[in-house]
């Protein structure tokens, strides 16, 4: 059916001037069909590695202060005077460390043996009462421990390759 329709507009485009002037301006007055280029989504970058903090604070103990050899390394072929010599030098670096991420510093100014009176409602991460507990507050007793506070907490960022976030020390090679 639609060749013969084709094939009468055909001969009526050549024989009619009116016709076809009518067929022009249809053809000006519809819109252009706009071809838009479809683009691909492009991909979602890869998400950086994440690391653990506590590997990274692992991490710069082992590196700095050796602190992981030491606690892994079997003590009963050394004396106690071996062990000792090499815990100072440990203790020390990993002191450093810790300081440096965390600013450590004591809670409470007061000297141990002072007597102190935690407030009625404290805080149980500020205070924790040991002995013969019982009653209600206010209590005081003897400080034994003066607790620790971290002033700040600046662990470093890590910026290693996924399969190596675990990892607490590289395997050390003499060449």
């Amino acid at each position: 059916m639609r060749i013969f329709l084709a094939i009468s507009v055909f001969f009526k485009l050549l024989f009619s001037r009116k016709f076809a002037d009518s067929v022009r301006a249809i053809g000006k007055t519809q819109p252009k069909k706009e071809v838009k280029k479809v683009e691909k989504p492009k991909p979602a970058p890869k998400p950086k590695p994440t690391r653990s903090d506590a590997i990274t604070l692992l991490a710069a103990l082992q590196r700095e202060a050796r602190l992981i050899d030491i606690m892994k390394e079997p003590l009963a072929d050394y004396t106690d005077e071996q062990i000792g010599g090499a815990a100072r030098d440990v203790l020390r670096d990993s002191a450093k460390v810790l300081e440096r991420f965390f600013d450590i510093q004591p809670l409470s100014d007061a000297e141990e043996g002072a007597t102190i009176e935690p407030p009625e409602d404290f805080d149980p991460q500020h205070y924790h009462l040991i002995g013969n507990v019982t009653g209600d507050g206010p209590m005081s007793g003897s400080m034994t421990h003066h607790g620790w506070v971290a002033q700040k907490c600046e662990v470093p960022k890590w910026n290693g390759k996924e399969k190596s976030r675990n990892i607490i020390a590289p395997i050390e090679v003499q060449v």
